[in-house]
């Protein structure tokens, strides 16, 4: 890296109040494990960042000093920020990641029994799945079966009355402001037992 380019991060690191690193980090190690850390394989990397998979090789094995707009495709396709290429990985490290979606702006997703809609979408690799979802289901019988998947879940009842069916528990009625905790292995579904449509708020885990 040049000075003049180095130069450029520091002033960054200066202007956005984050702390600059006194002594220098393997680049090279640092973009390889901030890969790993997000399970992509390097042509998914290539494709994030928007560099050719050769040149992003090249930078993970120390063949290449990538130019500033690299480190800047490097970054935002990492969703951190370029000084944060420089700073050693840290428990509790601060990444800086945020995503805003407003009412209605969602992804959708209708099932016979759900109607979901994905929140903050443009996101990767996040530790949690959080997703707003109306209940259209009135009947245990609509499933055909349990729902069951990886991971943890919680759900906060937003309007409505639902009420929530789990493999081990009785069943167990939600109103507003309700909440339940629940293992996602174990079998469960959810029905509304209102006279509208019931709305829930989930928030699943990934890891």
């Amino acid at each position: 890296m040049s000075e003049i380019e180095h130069a450029k991060i520091i002033r960054i690191a200066r202007e956005t109040g984050e702390e600059v690193v006194p002594e220098p980090i393997d680049l090279a190690h640092r973009v390889r494990e901030l890969r790993r850390a997000r399970g992509w394989t390097l042509e998914q990397a290539a494709g994030a960042v928007g560099l050719a998979r050769s040149t992003l090789s090249k930078i993970e094995n120390g063949l290449m000093s990538p130019t500033y707009e690299a480190l800047k495709k490097l970054a935002e396709g990492l969703e951190i920020s370029v000084p944060q290429l420089f700073t050693p990985p840290s428990k509790g490290q601060i990444t800086g990641r945020m995503a805003v979606t407003k009412s209605g702006e969602g992804q959708a997703h209708i099932t016979t029994t759900y109607e979901h809609e994905l929140l903050a979408g443009p996101l990767r690799a996040k530790q949690m799945l959080p997703y707003r979802a109306r209940i259209r289901a009135r009947s245990f019988e609509e499933f055909h079966g349990w729902v069951r998947h990886d991971g943890e879940e919680f759900l906060y009842v937003l309007t409505g009355i639902v009420r929530l069916y789990t493999e081990f528990y009785e069943p167990v009625d939600l109103k507003r402001g309700d909440s339940a905790y629940y293992d996602a292995t174990m079998g469960h579904n959810l029905i509304s037992i209102s006279d509208e449509d019931a709305t829930v708020l989930w928030v699943t885990s990934l890891t």
